[in-house]
């Protein structure tokens, strides 16, 4: 993804992986530098691996019973493989073979439970002997700190009057790396408990957690960019944020190993919440009737649990195909590793990690409220939804180098959840995960289905919003007053050279008079919004002005705007009347809201 020098690009957060990720136990790559951690717990010990890399080199999970691996580790390099990584404690082993028969023979073997390949593509070499990330050096800012749109609609900004977050509190950005280094980041920041878990083995070398891309700099600081007067501030600007890198460079997908390494490793260095803003490659969707997907399937699935059972919440994005899980026809995205094709499937294949059980799956929404036009969804499946951006609206958030840029995606919303999730943790320290996943559905306010059948549901549980939007003062045990009424529309009126259009809502239901303080929501999409006039009309006629042909040659008018309309009285029918005053430059009411 291409960023201006300020960081200005609006980009959608979903490129390939994105969410759219011997007889002994295997050691972390060795610490090279004072103040890298080496692992030494019971599921990383160290393990021989092949001299040298060869083409057609792939990768396999070996699933045995737990604690049952190092009776099968012998087969392998007796059946043409290797032990890249052994994962005791949850009974799994990375191998690596060119046997194009390694895995049928593998599953012969007694006290094998399942074999399958991660990949359709070679494991690249650089596995074998890891280049480390780029440190790029640092650009100075003088943007200051400002409650942005995102913050404000989850009441963030609120919420640090009354906590910002503990230190105590670790949260793991399982990424494509973070760039410690940022001055927004740097205060933050846990090297102690960062690494790399790039093709499935954890490499504890200092700078190994480094961002091979951007997105995982973006997301922790959604997460916790620290309150420092300078750039943004994260949710959670108290805790402390660890980068496990799960990406692989070059290519920057996950695949299953790396996402194993990365859950164990979040399990055993005590982070409470864990950010997951990809799938897992190279499959959009894991079937349990494939041998090699199903055993993915049940290593995740494991790796997830071990982490859950050592305190650790995960969070994970529902994807950017605008899909339907819970009903799932098609897959047209994968092996994205290699050629993909289209499959069908059932509602038996999974997006990983989001659909495994225990992780918190979370929707994107617009500024504003509605569903992001790409967020996937359904019912049964989103448990919460947060701010992801859309349009011309993103998420502003931390870039490698010091530097600042929007991003779209369910990307960006599930680190606004995890960000709660770790305020909830900071302010009930003896929670655990399934406590702190049932608070966050607790907290978050209502959002019903707007007039979409595809969203099904009730007004307190469905499949555009789970249970609702987050709200982080609700999860510090702050008090705000109860949101009003909301009423919305979401149908297009095209705005033509020298012309006035109108936008109606009928209020009902609203007992006296609209408030001092309506909220009144405009995503206006418009060329040249020095042209437009745009007001609010009163079911009496009155008008307010919101814009007066400001903002010269800006495009669009994605806004909330405070009236004062206590005059009026709610209910009945109100408009947003947009009047173009120009030739040559023409867009549309998208969408506007008002609650009382």
């Amino acid at each position: 993804m291409a960023v201006a020098a300020l960081g200005t690009t609006v980009a959608l957060a979903a490129p390939a992986g994105f969410a759219h990720a011997a007889p002994s136990d295997t050691a972390p790559v060795a610490a090279s530098s004072a103040g890298a951690t080496q692992a030494t717990t019971s599921t990383t010990k160290a393990a021989a691996a092949p001299a040298a890399w060869a083409a057609g080199t792939r990768a396999y999970l070996v699933i045995t019973a737990p604690g049952g691996t190092s009776a099968v580790s012998g087969a392998v390099a007796s059946n043409g493989g290797s032990v890249f990584a052994t994962y005791d404690a949850i009974g799994v082993i990375v191998a690596h073979s060119t046997s194009a028969s390694f895995a049928s023979s593998m599953r012969t073997v007694g006290g094998v439970q399942q074999v399958g390949a991660t990949r359709t593509s070679d494991v690249p070499a650089d596995a074998y002997n890891p280049a480390l990330p780029a440190n790029p050096s640092q650009s100075a800012t003088t943007l200051t700190e400002s409650n942005r749109w995102d913050m404000t609609q989850i009441k963030a900004d609120q919420a640090w009057a009354v906590t910002t977050g503990s230190a105590s509190v670790k949260v793991g950005v399982l990424d494509t790396g973070v760039d410690d280094q940022h001055q927004d980041i740097a205060p933050n920041f846990n090297a102690a408990d960062s690494a790399s878990c790039a093709y499935g083995k954890a490499d504890t070398r200092a700078g190994a957690w480094r961002d091979v891309g951007t997105h995982g700099t973006h997301v922790a600081g959604t997460i916790a960019a620290a309150k420092n007067g300078k750039g943004v501030i994260g949710v959670a600007p108290g805790v402390k944020i660890s980068s496990v890198r799960i990406a692989e460079p070059t290519s920057s997908l996950f695949f299953a190993e790396n996402t194993i390494c990365g859950f164990v490793w979040a399990g055993d260095h005590g982070f409470k919440v864990t950010n997951n803003s990809y799938y897992t490659d190279p499959w959009a969707f894991n079937c349990p009737d494939n041998v090699d997907q199903a055993a993915i399937i049940e290593g995740v699935r494991r790796a997830q649990a071990y982490a859950e059972g050592k305190g650790s919440l995960q969070v994970a994005a529902a994807g950017n195909s605008n899909y339907d899980l819970a009903n799932k026809t098609t897959d047209s995205e994968s092996p994205n590793d290699s050629t993909p094709v289209t499959r069908t499937i059932t509602n038996a294949c999974i997006d990983i990690p989001t659909e495994l059980p225990g992780v918190v799956t979370v929707a994107a929404q617009g500024n504003g409220g509605a569903k992001a036009s790409y967020s996937n969804f359904g019912n049964g499946i989103i448990d919460v939804a947060a701010p992801g951006g859309d349009g011309a609206s993103g998420v502003y958030s931390t870039l490698p180098g010091g530097k600042y840029g929007n991003m779209n995606g369910t990307s960006m919303a599930s680190p606004h959840v995890a960000g709660v999730a770790a305020l909830i943790a900071s302010t009930n320290p003896t929670f655990t995960p399934a406590q702190i996943r049932d608070q966050l559905g607790v907290q978050a306010t209502d959002r019903a289905c707007p007039s979409d059948a595809r969203c099904t549901g009730t007004s307190t549980k469905n499949g555009f919003f789970g249970e609702g939007a987050v709200d982080a003062l609700k999860a510090v045990g702050g008090t705000t007053t109860p949101p009003g009424a909301y009423f919305e529309n979401l149908a297009d009126v095209t705005i033509a050279d020298n012309a006035t259009v109108e936008s109606p809502i009928t209020v009902s239901g609203v007992t006296g008079n609209a408030p001092t303080t309506l909220k009144l929501g405009v995503d206006i999409k418009h060329t040249y919004i020095g042209d437009l006039k745009v007001d609010l009309v009163a079911p009496d006629g009155t008008l307010y002005t919101v814009h007066n042909r400001t903002g010269s040659g800006t495009d669009n008018i994605v806004q909330t705007f405070t009236v004062n309309a206590s005059a009026e009285v709610a209910n009945g029918v109100w408009k947003l009347r947009v009047n173009d005053n120009a030739s040559q430059d023409t867009g549309k009411i998208d969408a506007w809201n008002l609650t009382f």
